[in-house]
């Protein structure tokens, strides 16, 4: 059984695997290692999206499309029927969690003006203090999985309360339904995005959802760009009612001269949560034990469906 990855380093990543099972890179699609014919897990590389899917074609035998991203919006609904499509939901559970905390912490305590008057030399204590804080706020963290839950853990010993939402309520686990969503941002300080994007969840943060937050209140979208719609979201920062920490946006890269960039009170970088040194370790641990399951024939994890 042929698998092709992304990442020399993968082949000492993915520990041991049976003998039946060989692993090529595929660094470059336009230089395949080997007959494209009898690949039957593809690795594609990591935040790849409608080209890397495209390559699809040229593997007629594939069986598992292994993403090493959580995200799978990129690929749902474009893989051929008879193709299991996985996610590396877990693997970036830390990394994103802590930008999150980090996004938080740096519009609430002022570092994106306080970094700028640094680059101009200048002690700015009375420009931004006395900062917000995160003590005492209420967090609203929209996305009730294995990464909202890591996102909680981190933020726990700040003295903050949480409320939980996600695509169903979950009573016993305290966890509300999206659609109670128009009475619960009115008493958040905080609200965290952390949906996968799909039909439902595209455009979710939209012109009622902004005015339903509190004034001062910190929009952190760690989810996918297009979860917000951009120009009801320029509109409401450039009012400076709220506040926003974005490491992603629609359109992605954002253009040089998107307004976004000059609003004050927004912190942008550039979709940077999940690329961390320890990405590489993790994924292909995970890609490991999915190959390992694969060859014996054994269910596999993580897997995508239609519904996401």
């Amino acid at each position: 059984m042929k698998a092709w990855i992304p990442h020399p380093e993968g082949r000492r990543l993915l520990g041991d695997l049976p003998p039946d099972v060989t692993v090529e890179l595929l660094a470059d699609p336009a230089r395949p290692p080997s007959s494209p014919a009898d690949v039957r897990f593809w690795v594609p590389p990591f935040l790849s999206g409608s080209d890397a899917g495209a390559f699809l074609a040229e593997l007629p035998d594939v069986e598992v499309v292994q993403l090493l991203s959580a995200g799978a919006d990129a690929w749902v609904g474009r893989v051929p029927d008879g193709v299991t499509l996985c996610d590396a939901r877990g693997v970036h559970d830390s990394a994103t969690a802590e930008w999150v905390v980090t996004a938080i912490l740096a519009a609430l305590r002022g570092f994106a003006p306080l970094a700028r008057a640094q680059a101009r030399r200048q002690w700015a204590y009375d420009e931004v203090a006395p900062t917000d804080e995160l003590a005492g706020k209420r967090v609203l963290i929209v996305g009730a999985g294995s990464i909202g839950a890591a996102v909680r853990a981190r933020l726990a010993p700040f003295e903050v309360s949480f409320t939980l939402v996600a695509r169903t309520p979950r009573p016993a686990d305290r966890v509300h339904g999206v659609s109670e969503l128009p009475h619960l941002l009115p008493e958040a300080d905080v609200v965290v995005l952390l949906v996968p994007l799909t039909e439902q969840t595209r455009g979710l943060v939209n012109e009622d959802f902004l005015a339903a937050m509190p004034d001062g209140a910190l929009l952190v979208n760690a989810a996918r760009g297009p979860v917000a719609r951009t120009p009801a979201l320029v509109a409401e920062l450039a009012s400076g009612r709220l506040r926003a920490a974005l490491d992603v946006t629609d359109p992605e890269p954002l253009p040089a001269d998107h307004p976004l960039w000059e609003l004050p009170n927004v912190l942008l970088t550039p979709h940077v949560a999940g690329s961390v040194r320890g990405l590489l370790p993790r994924a292909y641990r995970l890609v490991g034990e999915q190959l390992r399951r694969f060859a014996a024939g054994q269910e596999l994890t993580n897997r995508v469906t239609d519904g996401y």
